[in-house]
């Protein structure tokens, strides 16, 4: 028999389909399937396509060092250990090589965090091997200065990531879930409401159903109006965590706050309407004065889907409805009503500095919202290479990463309505046959330096 084919009672094996180039385990015939060290066990997908999600702590001499994988299930067996406790594990197929060879075999999932070897090497993966028990390392020596370099250079792993949202059932969360697992990624919707913080300073923490958040490599927030402020909080609680927020608490906040947002636009010098604000019922004249007149619209500060949003016709319908605000102490602005716009408008979407898909919106006859929560119908539209420029621009101005910007087409050029930190999926993936979720998941996997998947 070759020499090279010898291998010792412990070797270095490398798994690299689990982006785990180097670790140390030990050979055992008296098992049939190989194990590996696991933790923080989770089952995604459906059951004819069940994945499963783990960590791994490959460096012996490091147990904080961890890497996560995934990989699908092909069984689930139950396993008698050497003192008779029985227990159930998970089952997974992947590559091994051990020195030249690699080869596909089964390994079982289990926890070995008090055992000296991270992974068991059984038969199914020995055969062609024969065992020198009185030696060591006959193989390959690698090394876990590898870790580093894979890290350096990017690599496929598998992410945890969660959605901050109330709704479970909302189609934008179903298909950014489907997405994510479709990458090999575990996804999950944690509603906004039920999490609680705990505020240290040197140790930071999430709470949700009783228990300690575990560490997630990514939180993307779809944050309905209503509790804005304390989703801001639970957002910003996880960027003290180290968690990369792909909308982060601040561009969330300068977004949803109106009379900000149209400061920030000012700033960037980005086209608008005209634009005014006072808190004195003393100055309701003047502001109507600081547009163009009537007809005009009158926005809350925090309204969404075209909620809180009323078309003053008249000068004296303004003066009433900024009067009856200011009594409810509810925030508010006035804009010109662009005539020209003709109760129609582009929504732009914006993720990272590209618009990946856009739709022309247009109110009904009973409406003069474009929005298709009130109503609205969607039709397909290309932009102007200015309306991408100015969507673009929109988007980094209030620091959102994923955003969807309504532009206004005027006889003065595209003016920006309002930009969006949760825009919806549906209707613009419906108009453009694009899975946009699906280019959400590349950006995520992109920012966090994950290597593509391989086709």
């Amino acid at each position: 028999m070759k020499k090279n084919n010898f291998v010792g009672w412990e070797e270095w094996v490398s798994l690299p389909e689990l982006n785990l180039p180097a670790i140390i385990a030990k050979t055992d015939t008296g098992a049939d399937t190989s194990a590996l060290h696991a933790f923080n066990i989770q089952v995604f997908g459906d059951e004819k396509n069940q994945m499963v999600r783990f960590g791994v702590n490959p460096i012996v001499s490091d147990e904080r060092f961890s890497v996560f994988c995934s990989a699908k299930v092909i069984d689930r067996v139950k396993i008698m250990s050497s003192n008779g406790i029985s227990e159930l594990r998970f089952v997974i197929e992947t590559e091994i090589a051990i020195g030249n060879v690699t080869k596909k075999i089964p390994i079982t999932l289990t926890n070995r965090e008090n055992m000296k070897y991270k992974m068991i090497i059984g038969r199914n993966a020995l055969d062609g091997f024969r065992v020198s028990p009185d030696k060591s390392f006959l193989q390959k020596i690698l090394d876990y200065n590898l870790y580093k370099l894979v890290k350096n250079y990017g690599y496929r792993r598998n992410l945890r990531i969660g959605i901050l949202s109330m709704e479970p059932n909302n189609y934008s969360n179903l298909k950014i879930i489907k997405a994510a697992e479709k990458n090999g990624h575990h996804c999950e919707i944690l509603n906004t409401k039920r999490c609680y913080l705990n505020i240290e300073s040197d140790n930071p923490e999430v709470h949700y159903n009783g228990k300690v958040l575990p560490h997630y490599d990514a939180i993307i927030p779809r944050i309905g109006p209503s509790i804005s402020r304390y989703g801001m909080a639970i957002v910003r609680q996880f960027e003290a965590m180290g968690t990369y927020c792909l909308n982060s608490s601040m561009s969330i906040g300068v977004s949803r706050d109106k009379l900000a947002a149209h400061q920030a636009l000012v700033l960037n010098r980005i086209p608008m309407p005209n634009t005014a604000f006072a808190n004195s019922p003393h100055d309701t004249n003047h502001i109507i004065d600081l547009t163009s007149g009537a007809p005009l619209v009158v926005k809350l500060l925090e309204s969404s889907q075209g909620k809180g949003v009323i078309l003053a016709e008249t000068k004296k319908a303004a003066s009433s409805v900024i009067s009856a605000f200011q009594q409810l102490h509810a925030p508010f602005i006035v804009q010109d009503f662009v005539k020209d716009a003709k109760g129609s408008d582009l929504r732009l979407f914006v993720i990272g500095r590209k618009v990946v898909a856009s739709m022309m919106r247009s109110a009904s006859i009973e409406d003069f919202r474009s929005n298709l929560h009130a109503g609205g119908k969607a039709s397909k539209i290309k932009p102007t290479i200015e309306e991408i420029k100015i969507a673009k621009r929109a988007a980094k101005a209030m620091g959102l990463s994923i955003a969807g910007v309504d532009i206004l087409r005027s006889s003065d050029g595209p003016k920006v309505l309002e930009v969006n930190s949760s825009p919806g999926l549906r209707g613009i993936e419906e108009i453009n046959k694009i899975n946009i979720a699906a280019k959400m998941i590349d950006y995520l996997e992109k920012r966090l330096g994950v290597a593509k998947k391989s086709t």
